[in-house]
């Protein structure tokens, strides 16, 4: 249920403010987008599991709390971040 770490190393990669940057909000965020992805088809078949869900609702409110955090510092990122990952409609 977790990714990959070439697919870890892709979105670092992707998403980076700098060279070696894995820290940053962006990249944080996108980590999380992907495993919550995973787990959301997980739970297609597995309906029940209500311990992987559990940790899907930490990871969702983590990166709420990382979005709002980048929202309030600096709303241009926030808004460039939206748009690459598609998180709002």
């Amino acid at each position: 249920m977790s990714i990959t770490p070439e697919l870890k190393e892709q979105l670092i990669k992707e998403h980076a403010r700098a060279e070696g940057d894995t820290g940053s909000p962006e990249v944080q965020v996108a980590i999380l987008t992907s495993r919550i992805k995973t787990l959301t088809e997980h739970f297609k078949t597995h309906a029940k599991d209500n311990h992987s869900r559990r940790g899907l609702l930490m990871m969702v409110n983590k990166r709420r709390s990382l979005l709002d955090y980048l929202r309030k510092t600096e709303g241009e990122r926030y808004l460039a971040l939206i748009a690459k990952l598609g998180l709002r409609k």
